[in-house]
């Protein structure tokens, strides 16, 4: 039965469509009004102080407040703060390097350079306490009640999903959601309302092919893997891992434990591996990052394929997750997931087969405590079956997302977008 869970929580973050369309080449186009919150924008890259490298995932939170935004794959950032919060500070962390305070007042709207530095002392030198890497595990489900939210909070966050067929972006969906986030205590699930979304798909260069993601918002909360712990492990689960220590790190001055974890020989069905980062004095979660064991592409791609073409083989070539926690006096939150997904297909019939790469990930741009207990109305929640590119609207004009805060888009994703707007200036 346990097993069975398992393999259900996996689909529910990586489940895949193919099916067949008429190729469609037209973009729909909503005209919204735009936001009238005053704020200010931020835009920059987050590097190493020495090498100059672009920092991945940093994230940056404003002192005072529960506003908070993450560098994209390039180290860039964007982030708009109401202009009441102008003298504030903003916070700028990342896993291994000392962070960083700056003034919001000493902020450029455009090109601003953050150098982050690494640790002066060795990061051997973190002592661990213990030494059983899995009692260290046990240690952390344990404390779960103790370490984060108990509190029914009310969070806003961003989210994108793209699919490239190879190095060209042919579907895009971007959308505002808002998250009624139970206490990590509850078994209930989390609730999801769409705010403002929008969409592109190119259907020409698809081959009559589309790939679609079930799931959207709720993809990226089954990898609250505090929240959902019969993804990777639970009590019962642990046994079907290997755990080892590597070398310990530190985050905002704190020293974090580094766990390697992979698949027992034993355990048949496609499990994964990869690295938990673990608070040391408090024994929480802060950071894990794992691929699902792809070695028999047949049966993991049971885990994702929905539906396909019967001339069609599809087979799994990447399969990489990442979730990070935020603190907030000592108690921790779900702040940013990520899921890399690739997939070739094989058709009967051609000498050529395809490769289709997409991402999907979600940050957690603001957040309160929901006093009342309020629930979205069963309208207005999107279902776990949403198909985001199907639900969104059209893509809009740049004014949009008005205050609020996204993720910067890669040069090659905003690239798509100006070619999409000017075709939409064509049409109409």
């Amino acid at each position: 039965m346990l097993l069975k869970k398992h393999n259900q929580t996996i689909k529910l973050i990586a489940i895949f469509i193919l099916f067949i369309l008429t190729p469609n080449s037209t973009f729909a186009f909503h005209n919204i009004e735009n936001d009238t919150i005053e704020f200010n924008q931020y835009k920059g890259i987050v590097i190493d102080g020495k090498t100059k490298k672009s920092l991945v995932f940093a994230t940056l939170t404003v002192d005072k407040t529960n506003i908070s935004t993450i560098t994209n794959s390039q180290g860039k950032f964007l982030l708009k703060v109401p202009k009441i919060y102008s003298k504030n500070n903003v916070t700028v962390s990342f896993l291994g390097y000392t962070s960083q305070v700056i003034k919001l007042s000493d902020l450029n709207p455009t090109k601003n350079t953050i150098r982050l530095e690494t640790f002066i002392e060795e990061l051997e030198e973190v002592q661990i306490a213990i030494k059983d890497a899995e009692a260290l595990i046990k240690e952390v489900l344990k404390r779960k009640g103790d370490n984060y939210f108990t509190d029914h909070t009310k969070m806003t966050a961003f989210y994108r999903e793209t699919i490239k067929k190879r190095n060209t972006y042919i579907s895009l969906s971007e959308a505002v959601v808002e998250i009624n986030k139970q206490p990590y205590t509850s078994g209930r699930s989390d609730f999801v309302k769409l705010y403002k979304s929008r969409k592109s798909t190119d259907y020409r260069k698809i081959d009559t092919l589309t790939l679609k993601l079930r799931g959207g918002p709720h993809t990226s909360l089954h990898l609250d893997i505090m929240k959902n712990p019969t993804l990777l492990f639970t009590e019962d689960m642990i046994g079907n891992y290997n755990f080892r220590f590597e070398n310990s790190t530190k985050i905002d001055n704190k020293p974090i434990y580094v766990l390697k974890f992979t698949q027992r020989v034993k355990t048949s069905e496609p499990r994964f591996y990869g690295k938990l980062y673990i608070d040391a004095n408090s024994f929480a979660l802060v950071t894990a990052v794992f691929d699902l064991n792809i070695t028999d592409q047949k049966k993991a791609a049971q885990f994702f394929i929905l539906k396909k073409p019967r001339q069609a083989e599809v087979l799994p070539i990447k399969a990489e997750y990442r979730v990070d926690y935020r603190v907030k006096d000592g108690k921790w939150f779900y702040g940013y997931s990520r899921v890399d997904l690739g997939f070739k297909i094989d058709w009967d019939k051609r000498w050529f087969n395809s490769i289709y790469y997409s991402t999907i990930e979600m940050a957690i741009t603001d957040w309160k405590v929901n006093e009342n207990k309020d629930l979205f109305k069963f309208k207005e929640r999107l279902k776990k079956s949403v198909i985001m590119s199907d639900e969104a609207s059209g893509f809009a004009d740049p004014e949009f997302w008005g205050e609020f805060n996204v993720i910067e888009p890669e040069k090659p994703i905003e690239s798509a977008i100006k070619k999409i707007q000017r075709q939409l200036k064509r049409i109409n």
